[in-house]
């Protein structure tokens, strides 16, 4: 995923149009920030001792992305990539990690979610959400996904000024 494949969402459509093209802006708006900087400028983290960096973004919603389509939509058993004891606050210390592996899992993941909401009957499909002790729709799911990445983005913003004065969309 590159800055370059990055279209806006629709503005008419159905819900589940809507929420699908909405959910992969936000995505791609991630990638895009993350584009053109070196490995060493991914990790940089945004203000001490925060260990908040854009590498550590991707790995942090690489694990967001899997838990929710994966682990609770889809009920899968898999376990969490960077964060063992489900505190995904701690994917975000990327200081030692490696840019190929953090982006291949979080697209992976991006490939899997998309799987899964396509093979969905509906948006009404639910899982169960341990942490909330409740069921959870579809609909919600990508609903969170998008408020996740929003919020994000928004840091995704600053850190990118802060690297190299690049600033917007």
């Amino acid at each position: 995923m590159t800055a370059t494949e990055r279209i806006a969402p629709p503005l008419t459509g159905g819900e589940r149009e809507m929420l699908r093209g909405f959910l992969d802006y936000h995505r791609a708006t991630l990638a895009m920030k993350c584009d053109g900087l070196t490995d060493e400028e991914l990790r940089l983290q945004s203000s001490p001792p925060s260990t908040l960096s854009l590498l550590g973004l991707v790995r942090h919603m690489a694990e967001v992305e899997r838990t929710w389509f994966r682990r609770v939509v889809n009920k899968e058993d898999v376990p969490f990539v960077w964060s063992p004891e489900g505190d995904f606050q701690a994917a975000y210390d990327a200081r030692e990690a490696d840019r190929a592996e953090a982006f291949a899992a979080w697209e992976a993941e991006v490939e899997h979610a998309r799987r899964i909401e396509r093979e969905a009957e509906s948006l009404d499909v639910t899982g169960y959400m341990p942490k909330w002790e409740s069921d959870v729709s579809l609909r919600l799911v990508m609903l969170h996904l998008i408020h996740e990445y929003a919020r994000h983005n928004g840091h995704a913003d600053f850190l990118r000024e802060s690297i190299d004065g690049e600033v917007g969309a």
